[in-house]
């Protein structure tokens, strides 16, 4: 076992350990923070498979854009701060049993086969790759995109004015 085996299952057991937390808390606010951990072992995985521009938009769109506004809506909503949420057990008892299936299933896929663990040589980083595509190859694509996401905005910023009017 090498060093980027090692990290990769320290990477996979946030990643699990945090999302069986998210799924199991009843405090909404735990609940959020470790989906941000589950972000941040999912953005490790992006980085040792080769994918930094995956890696880098999880971090900036997931971890900074998504979990901080749901943090700010939770925690700025009197009513949300104390809620319970209700976990029936009755139903844990049929997932544990599918995902000791599901386990099973995997563990004897992996140990039939001869699987490669890491790429022998990166190529060039994803987010060149990506780049240098989106300014020659699909330009007009990346222009029109960016023209329709003004557009939603300004539609946004006016159905939420509309009201305050």
């Amino acid at each position: 076992m090498n060093l980027y085996d090692i990290i990769f299952y320290l990477f996979a057991a946030v990643t699990l350990l945090s999302a069986v937390v998210v799924v199991t808390s009843k405090n909404v606010i735990y609940s959020a923070f470790s989906l941000m951990f589950t972000f941040f072992g999912v953005s490790g995985l992006y980085v040792l498979l080769g994918a930094d521009f995956l890696a880098i938009v999880q971090v900036m769109v997931y971890v900074g854009g998504i979990l901080i506004l749901l943090l700010f809506g939770v925690m700025l909503t009197n009513k949300i701060t104390n809620v319970e949420i209700k976990t029936g057990t009755v139903k844990m008892i049929p997932a544990s049993i599918i995902m000791a299936i599901f386990g099973a299933l995997i563990i004897a896929l992996l140990t039939g086969t001869e699987w490669k663990s890491y790429p022998s040589e990166v190529p060039f980083t994803t987010a060149y790759d990506i780049g240098s595509l989106l300014i020659t190859k699909y330009v007009l694509i990346f222009e029109l995109l960016g023209i329709l996401l003004l557009v939603a905005l300004i539609g946004a910023a006016s159905i939420a004015r509309r009201g305050r009017e």
